[in-house]
């Protein structure tokens, strides 16, 4: 049997981010559950603002053709979203909208047609990335991505981290976390093994 690859990464580039923080810990669940995980910093790949005149006058950007390999070879993602005015990341529905383009051999939706996904979200304020969560759903559900129904978002995440930010203390938002990644896993496995 194939072991399911992931894709893991956060709608935020910031170094210290807590969403970061939560997709490195939800990357080493996985691992932990039988995935291969590849971490991405959406960040490292300095896409443009999308926009349809920069792509027919220079073509697709180099990072928008790393994004979208790395997603054709991994069979579903963790993506961890700051929640951004109650909704998506500038950052990461620019992300989305590059990696929706087709080129030429490609059909339509590649990237994300087929693919497993669990979403979480951290915030040190109470409902963690709550309302954020819901536009993200939408906008993969509507382009072909199965979301799994569980999804952690970590309210007071400075507060409920292990002293190193390299775990989740034991609790609700862990077991939250760790059911999400869990189905992701499961299901991306039965992907791998068509």
């Amino acid at each position: 049997m194939s072991s399911p690859k992931l894709l893991a990464f956060s709608g935020s580039a910031r170094r210290e981010s807590w969403n970061q923080k939560l997709v490195r810990i939800a990357a080493r669940l996985a691992r932990d559950c039988g995935a291969e995980v590849t971490e991405l910093n959406l960040g490292d790949l300095d896409l443009p603002l999308f926009n349809e005149d920069l792509e027919s006058e220079q073509g697709t950007p180099a990072g928008a053709k790393r994004l979208k390999e790395l997603m054709f070879t991994h069979h579903g993602f963790l993506i961890a979203c700051p929640e951004y005015n109650s909704s998506i990341t500038p950052l990461l529905k620019n992300a989305i909208d590059w990696a929706t383009r087709p080129a030429a051999e490609e059909k339509p939706l590649q990237a994300f047609r087929g693919k497993v996904c669990g979403l979480m979200a951290a915030s040190t304020g109470a409902l963690g990335g709550l309302r954020g969560l819901v536009h993200v759903r939408a906008i993969l559900g509507n382009i072909g991505v199965l979301i799994v129904p569980d999804q952690a978002a970590v309210g007071g995440i400075d507060k409920v981290l292990t002293a190193d930010h390299q775990d989740l203390q034991d609790g609700m938002p862990r077991t939250l976390l760790q059911t999400t990644v869990s189905e992701v896993v499961r299901l991306a496995g039965l992907i791998a093994n068509g």
